[in-house]
This record gives C-alpha cells, structure tokens and sequence, in this order.
C-alpha cells in the first residue's frame, strides 16, 4: 500500500486523473490524503467530489475553506458567489448525500507513526499537536452535529483574530476554522492576518509565514491552501503541496513515505 497526498484539487477532475494514472493509483491498494478544497473554481466539481467519496476507506479528506463554502451555502443561507462553480453539486440527484460524506470529513489529521498532521491551511506555532487536534474534534462534531446551521450562518468573519483559551461558542468555532482552514500570515503572539494572500517573503508588517515560527516539536505538516507559495517553505518539514493546478500551474501529488512529487502540468 502507497499513500499519497495531493493538494488543492479545486474541481480540477481531469487532471487529477492525469496525476493517478502517472503511479497506477488503486483504491484497492493505495491510499489518498486530500489536503482539502477539493472542489470550487476548477470545471469539474461535482465529478471531483463523488470520485473523492467513491474511493471510501482509501481516501483521507481535511476541509478546506471551499469546501466549507460549500457547506454554507447548503445548511448556513449563503448564497453562492460570483466565482463559484458549485451550481453542479447543488443541483445534482446525489446532492444531499455528497453534503452529508464532507460533514464527516476531518479539520486535521494526524498519522502518528509517521509524525506528520496533514491540515489545509497550517498549524500554528501556539498550538500543540494534541491541542490541535482536540480543537479540530471541538469543531468537527459541530459540523456534524444541530448546531451546524448556527454554525455555518456565522462561520463567516476574521475575529477574533488571536486565539485565546477562553473564547467560547461561535467565536471560538470561527477562530479554530479560520487558523485550519484560512491561516498564511500571522503575528508571533498568534495574530492572524487573513487578508493578505502574497507569497511568504512580502509578509505583512509585524506578521510572517506561520511555518517560519519555532514549533517545540519536530512534528511535519502537509497542507495546501496557499497556491503563491509554489510548494517552496524552505524545511523540509512543512510540506506545501497547493501549486496552483486551477490558476494553470500544477497538481501536485507526494508519496508520503519516499517524499518523491507528481506532478501533473494545468
């Protein structure tokens, strides 16, 4: 068995195909870790997302912020915006089904005997494995639980901006989505900047790219998310595999146990 991770698909299916088809992928042997935003801008969103759930036990999903998107718009009222190119999955026989497979998805997963958390934006420095990983399950059960529509009606928002311990409820919820899901930049004390979407040496004043803090641990983070950063972090322990397939750069794909990349030109 392989397991391989890829980066942000956004509804690109065909050449996610291209990319499988170059290691002979088989659901029956191999293993898939999507690093979120599976679907949203790319043409083909719908045939992203039911392959996704077709492949069962064999694929490892995290949210990412389309894919919260998507979710909004279906359980929190949002109408969909300009850009989007959701209209297939919203309109289609299977739609309630496919909405109810990304509810059960994770915000972080963590692979133990391999060190490595794989999450859509980022870890932050300020948070421990474990600490990230009990505060992804806090949000997770709300996804998937009757407080999702008051969830996703006000999932939306850049405050509270730092974390603290004791926020409570739909601000705490929005905070622990935002530094999963949304994180590029942030402030030594935890600060988010959640506007600024440039590649990480045109940082912000006071901010920089959250993977150049000291972690106390020697944990490896893949993730995707940040398509201007072209996969470049400068460790080796965090692993950048958004590469811009749906802006026309590539799809990226990486085999978790020999490092090795795919690559596949859009």
């Amino acid at each position: 068995m392989t397991d391989y991770a890829i980066g942000d698909i956004q509804g690109c299916y065909d050449r996610l195909q291209d990319v499988l088809t170059k290691v002979d992928f088989s659901p029956s042997r191999d293993r898939l870790w999507v690093a979120g935003d599976l679907i949203n801008r790319g043409p083909s969103s719908l045939a992203t997302l039911r392959y996704i759930e077709s492949l069962g036990s064999s694929a490892v999903v995290v949210l990412g912020n389309h894919d919260l998107h998507l979710l909004a718009v279906a359980l929190g009222g949002h109408p969909p915006r300009r850009k989007d190119t959701l209209a297939d999955i919203l309109d289609a026989p299977d739609h309630d089904h496919l909405v109810d497979w990304l509810r059960q998805q994770q915000l972080c997963v963590r692979d133990s005997a391999r060190n490595l958390v794989m999450v859509h934006a980022g870890l932050p420095h300020i948070w421990g494995v474990d600490q990230a990983v009990a505060y992804a399950r806090e949000v997770e059960a709300v996804i998937r639980g009757p407080q999702a529509e008051a969830y996703f009606t006000h999932m939306y928002g850049n405050e509270p901006a730092r974390w603290q311990d004791d926020l409570a409820g739909l601000d705490r919820w929005r905070a622990i989505t935002n530094y999963f899901t949304r994180m590029r930049f942030i402030a030594a004390d935890g600060t988010l900047e959640l506007t600024a979407k440039e590649s990480a040496d045109h940082a912000p004043d006071g901010y920089a790219p959250w993977f150049d803090y000291a972690r106390s641990d020697d944990v490896r983070v893949v993730f995707g998310h940040w398509a201007a950063l072209e996969g470049q972090t400068g460790s080796d322990r965090f692993i950048g595999l958004d590469t811009g397939c749906v802006w026309g750069g590539v799809l990226t794909m990486m085999n978790l146990d020999s490092g090795e990349k795919i690559h596949c030109d859009c």
